[in-house]
This record gives C-alpha cells, structure tokens and sequence, in this order.
C-alpha cells in the first residue's frame, strides 16, 4: 500500500531569501517583547502597591492623626459633605469640625464622634446634639479613621495601579499613583457615592512612602456629575484623647 509524502511546505516564489530572513527576525523579536512588557507591567504594579501598602501602614501605627477631606463644591440640589477636619484616632473617635450643605445652605458645625455616636454643635445651638450623618449625606468621621474599614482601605484596594510620574509640592519631589477604586470601597468615605460606578484616584507620596494627599473623582451625588475630594492624611506619634461631650438630661 502506497503512501503519499508529507505535504511540502509553501514557497515564497519571487520574494527575496533576505526579505524572508528578515520577516522572520521581527516576527521572534515580537513575540519577546510582547512577553517581557507583560513581565515588567506587573513588576511596576507591584512596587507601586508595595509603596502604598507602606502608607497605609505609617498611618494605621500613628497614635493620631489629623484629616482633611474636602470638596471646592458640591452639586446643586443636594445635600453633601463640603469638608471635615480634625483629629482623630484608631479607637475610632473624632474631634473638629464637619461643613455640610443641606436645603442651598453651607452648615458648619464642631463635631465629636466616638463610639458610634456623632454629636454636633452649631452656632444654632449651645449644647452638642446627636446627630444622623446619614441623612446629610455624610460619613461618621470616628469610622474614617478604622483600620480595616476606615479610609486606609482605600491604599490597599486600589485597581489599575500606574506610575504618574515625579511632581514637586514646594522643595519637595512627590511620586504620583494613579488608579481606580470601586463604589463599594468609596461609599465607606462618601455613603452617598453611586454604586455602579467606577471611581478614579490618585496618590502622592513623598520619598519615604508618606502619603501626602489623596484625590477622589466621580460621582458621589445622585445628580450634577462628578466631584472631586481631596483627603490629607498627617500621622502622629502624640496620643490624643477624644470623649464625649456631656449632654443635656445626661
């Protein structure tokens, strides 16, 4: 029984041997590269969460630290959080002061938040009042400063990590993060951030991996587009005690 040859392969008739020669180098050359960015991509996003796990960290081991989370503006028509600033600490508890914007109006008030309890005093009134900071579209500040849950989260479950590049904050040379993060880890800052989308978000830090500042863009509010939040952190090793205020009938 007869069998028939092998197929031989197909010639390229009329194509110069170098032309062949050299299709075949960039075709290898190709596939080297494509497999050795993949390998590098994966290199940078590991050194760059490895920076912001250390941020995470500096702040987590503070005995206080002292926040800022502000917004230029908030969407007409809705009430929102514009800034809180204050100490706080990991019990978690919180002193300083909360703007909020509810019915047109900016709101400002001292506020003390500890053990689940958010209390504020307005110039309205001279005693502190217990308060629901979920009706103004508000945070419990105490919770921001959790070390699971509280706004650290944010260094560690951020996607899409990429390297923004050198910038300079007066004499000093920052290292730019940029990411994004989803509703379900934005929503714990903002509670009324939209949880179907996407948040984009960006990290600088100094050369010891101190976290400078953090910016949060996206829509928080149900109307009026995106707004943005800027976050400082500022860790200390000075311990500070927050209590609760006496109230009436107490």
């Amino acid at each position: 029984m007869r069998t028939n040859p092998p197929a031989a392969m197909p010639r390229l008739t009329g194509v110069s041997p170098w032309i062949v020669a050299l299709l075949t180098a960039v075709l290898a050359l190709s596939g080297c590269s494509g497999g050795g960015d993949t390998k590098d991509s994966a290199a940078d996003t590991s050194k760059l969460q490895a920076r912001l796990d250390a941020a995470k960290k500096t702040i987590d081991d503070a005995e206080s630290i002292t926040i800022s989370l502000s917004t230029p503006h908030v969407p007409t028509g809705v009430s929102g959080l514009l800034s809180a600033k204050g100490q706080g600490n990991h019990t978690p508890a919180f002193k300083g002061k909360v703007t909020v914007v509810t019915g047109g109006t900016s709101l400002g008030a001292d506020v003390i938040a500890v053990g689940g309890d958010v209390l504020a005093k307005t110039s309205f009134s001279p005693v502190y009042l217990s308060i629901d900071p979920a009706s103004l579209k508000a945070p419990d500040p105490a919770a921001l400063f959790d070390k699971t849950t509280g706004i650290t989260q944010i260094l560690t479950k951020t996607d899409k990590l990429t390297d923004g590049g050198k910038s300079r904050d007066g004499s000093d040379v920052l290292t730019t993060i940029k990411g994004t993060l989803p509703s379900s880890v934005v929503q714990t800052i903002i509670p009324s951030a939209d949880g179907g989308s996407v948040f984009q978000v960006t990290y600088r830090l100094d050369d010891d991996d101190v976290l400078r500042d953090a910016t949060l863009s996206g829509p928080f509010y149900e109307t009026g587009g995106d707004v943005t939040y800027t976050v400082k952190l500022t860790a200390s090793d000075t311990p500070v005690t927050i209590e609760a205020p006496t109230r009436p009938g107490a």
